[in-house]
């Protein structure tokens, strides 16, 4: 059987779907659509036949580019469509291949156009409620929800020489992703976590270009031996520095996903969001730092512009030392292969 998964979310939704996808590979060959952000991060994977690009803003936007995608999509022969992304356009694409199968959720806006509607489990990490998609037998265990990437030469490469200024002196290797999309998410002690780890951790700042100031604050308060990794990498290959690191600490954002497909033991920051919205980490060692104590918690699906509220406690009150006994925690389990 030949499957089509549909995947033009966010680029942690994407990893997260990487699991779902090596289930219908069980089964037959694979066809992915993504955007131009994400498809890249699907490079290499051995159970992905095609990557179909979706660019909603240039090539398929409008009637003409509904028309395109539909043709595009219908040209891979789906006997199945999987929407892990559910709006009424991705249905009305799915729709248009002529697949006899569509398959989505039970909650998503074109739920009208599916064959086969399977219901949204809040209750489950979201890996897992993608896998369910695929209508597996047995259970979503760690093993088979857990996301998987692939970075190649090229993305070997690139690490080499960006980590080639920073000599192995024999300290384990901790990331830093102090960026987020959503400002509410982004912990504000990064540069005190730092300065608290420096002794014990060599120190590389991973993110886009845009966190490059967050990366200079971190550099200014550990030491010019901080790597700044911000905006040198493309994912895959940020994927690659973060599986060469012991730990990773992050918010809850896509390197805590990319961590996860790596396998690197991660500290993620939770502030404004919940892991159980489902969306924590699936590392498989993992801990998590947040404020118990806030009735106001979670206050946004995905992270407010600004609090609400006024106060921001759910990241104001989170001290870098308690980062810093977690991440050296972390640092003291022995490693597990993956």
């Amino acid at each position: 059987m030949t499957s089509l998964v549909v995947q033009t979310s966010f680029l942690g939704d994407m990893v997260l779907t990487t699991a779902l996808i090596a289930e219908l590979a069980t089964r037959g060959p694979v066809d992915v659509v993504a955007t131009p952000a994400s498809a890249p991060m699907l490079a290499n994977n051995p159970h992905v036949r095609r990557v179909i690009v979706y660019d909603k803003r240039r090539s398929a936007r409008g009637i003409l580019g509904f028309r395109r995608m539909a043709g595009e999509m219908r040209a891979c022969g789906a006997d199945a469509v999987y929407l892990a992304q559910g709006s009424v356009r991705s249905a009305a694409l799915a729709f248009a291949t002529g697949a006899a199968i569509r398959v989505g959720f039970a909650t998503s806006a074109g739920r009208a156009l599916y064959t086969r509607a399977i219901p949204y489990r809040k209750d489950l990490h979201h890996a897992a409620r993608l896998w369910q998609l695929a209508g597996a037998d047995g259970d979503p265990t760690p093993d088979r929800i857990r996301p998987r990437l692939y970075p190649g030469a090229a993305e070997r490469a690139a690490v080499d020489a960006l980590l080639a200024g920073a000599p192995d002196d024999g300290r384990p290797l901790v990331a830093l992703a102090p960026g987020s999309v959503w400002a509410t998410k982004r912990w504000p002690y990064y540069p005190q976590l730092a300065r608290e780890l420096a002794a014990v951790a060599r120190l590389v700042v991973v993110g886009s270009a845009d966190d490059r100031p967050l990366a200079e604050q971190i550099a200014a308060a550990a030491g010019p031996a901080t790597v700044d990794a911000t905006g040198a990498l493309s994912l895959l290959a940020s994927a690659e520095l973060i599986g060469r690191c012991r730990v990773l600490v992050t918010n809850d954002s896509a390197p805590q996903h990319l961590a996860s497909a790596m396998g690197t033991a991660t500290l993620a920051v939770f502030g404004p969001t919940v892991p159980a919205f489902g969306f924590g980490p699936l590392a498989p060692l993992s801990l998590i730092l947040e404020h118990g104590g806030l009735d106001c918690r979670p206050c946004d699906k995905h992270g407010p512009p600004a609090c609400p509220l006024g106060h921001w406690k759910c990241m104001r009150d989170l001290p870098a030392g308690d980062a810093a006994v977690r991440v050296r925690h972390l640092l003291s389990v022995p490693t597990q292969p993956t």
